[in-house]
């Protein structure tokens, strides 16, 4: 559908940044949201969508993807990712720099975005590698970096464990106001572990990896942040005792932020039963307690955002024993039907939910995206919550279909993604 003037009646708006929920309209022209509200029901010349009573609020923003270009397009692509993001509602999707090569180069961020303004239907927002090639000993050109388009700085799914070049991180950061993105989990702790240290892992006869192993990077980040007073945003927590950690940083006034994956919220690491390699992710799946200490450091705002930890991974790597099988899943397209377990089982409100998956990653990435407003983008979608299905992973549009969600009964699909304006996903019920 072309980027003209569209209208959306008939809907349930739902806006998380001002906490509204009401019945009406959107009307869209030339990218950006020109009306909303009640009182938007007709516009001559508009190209009608009526939503049918389904709920219409501002896209989801996905602050951690990983996608195989440059280097590995046979696990994804730009495209098979961007595909695969407007069917789940995800309209901005910010790739991690764990490809090959790294995105640890100017040129290489603006290949990113050049590529992924010509071939993906979302905004794609690269975040640059924090150390030269992900391996923790240098720093790189932060500022250079920042001008090409990164949006943030990680190594992605690797720690950088110098305490010194995190420290000078934070440091140079604070500069330009640039967001350093950090995987809190030390490789030492981890060591050979390859699932939660507990009973069930002795019982699987499989080496264990301690909270501690996260518990000691994210306080050791936090008082960096204290000694520098960067930004600092925790990629993961998963356990009880890093929500206190970051709830404790945050009533000090730090500049700290966290988020949670999907998969620490809807699973724990029983559900790995007959060592289920789709479910081997970093951090590991943890204990059913600490799951339920995610939710409610996520009800009480301890934690800002969910994150799909999208991971797509072949099959070559994912049909090998458990100890061997690389890290990782999908999730860029079921992100919303698993968190939407949270509002159907009472833990959370729907425009909670929303917050921060949608308005809480646009303030801390500084995006003008997650508001249903005047005059903000016109990132949208339209889901009917109550949608149920069972997931089929020969469905999915990535390119890899290491889905720990699998033949799942879910609710909650979406019918309409628009981005910047323009119609990019359809679904043919609709």
């Amino acid at each position: 559908m072309s980027n003209g003037l569209i209208l959306f009646k008939n809907a349930r708006l739902i806006d998380p940044a001002s906490d509204r929920e009401e019945r009406g309209g959107v009307l869209v022209r030339d990218g950006l949201i020109q009306a909303v509200g009640p009182q938007v029901t007709e516009a001559s010349d508009a190209q009608a969508i009526d939503c049918g009573g389904q709920v219409l609020a501002p896209g989801l923003i996905d602050m951690r993807a990983f996608i195989g270009e440059p280097g590995g397009p046979y696990r994804e692509t730009l495209k098979s990712a961007g595909e695969a993001a407007a069917a789940g509602g995800v309209t901005t999707v910010v790739s991690m720099p764990d490809t090959s090569p790294a995105l640890d180069d100017p040129a290489v961020i603006d290949f990113i975005v050049r590529r992924a303004r010509d071939t993906s239907i979302v905004n794609v927002r690269p975040a640059a590698a924090l150390t030269k090639g992900l391996e923790g000993r240098e720093m790189a050109e932060i500022g250079r970096l920042r001008e090409a388009g990164a949006i943030a700085f990680t190594d992605g799914a690797r720690s950088v464990t110098n305490a010194q070049v995190m420290r000078r991180a934070l440091t140079y950061a604070g500069d330009f106001d640039a967001l350093i993105i950090h995987h809190v989990e030390d490789p030492d702790l981890v060591g050979q572990g390859v699932m939660n240290e507990g009973e069930f892992a002795s019982r699987l006869g499989l080496p264990g990896i301690p909270r501690e192993a996260e518990t000691v990077m994210l306080e050791r980040d936090v008082r960096l942040v204290r000694l520098t007073g960067g930004r600092y945003h925790a990629a993961m927590i998963s356990c009880a005792d890093s929500a206190g950690i970051v709830r404790n940083a945050k009533d000090r006034g730090l500049p700290v932020t966290c988020g949670v994956s999907i998969n620490h919220l809807a699973l724990n690491e029983n559900d790995i039963g007959d060592y289920r390699t789709f479910l081997k992710l970093s951090p590991p799946l943890r204990h059913e307690d600490d799951r339920q200490a995610m939710i409610e450091a996520l009800a009480d705002g301890t934690i800002d955002v969910i994150v799909s930890d999208h991971n797509p991974q072949d099959v070559e790597n994912k049909r090998l024993p458990f100890a061997e099988a690389a890290d990782g899943a999908v999730g860029l397209e079921t992100l919303l039907s698993a968190a939407l377990r949270l509002v159907h089982s009472g833990r959370l409100s729907l425009p909670r939910l929303l917050r921060a998956m949608s308005t809480r990653p646009a303030e801390i990435l500084g995006l003008p995206a997650g508001r249903l407003a005047v005059g903000a983008p016109a990132d949208l979608i339209v889901f009917d919550p109550d949608a149920p299905y069972v997931l089929d992973k020969r469905q999915l549009r990535s390119l890899s279909k290491n889905t720990p969600f699998d033949e799942a009964r879910l609710e909650g699909q979406v019918s309409t993604t628009m981005v910047a304006g323009r119609v990019v996903f359809q679904r043919d019920t609709m």
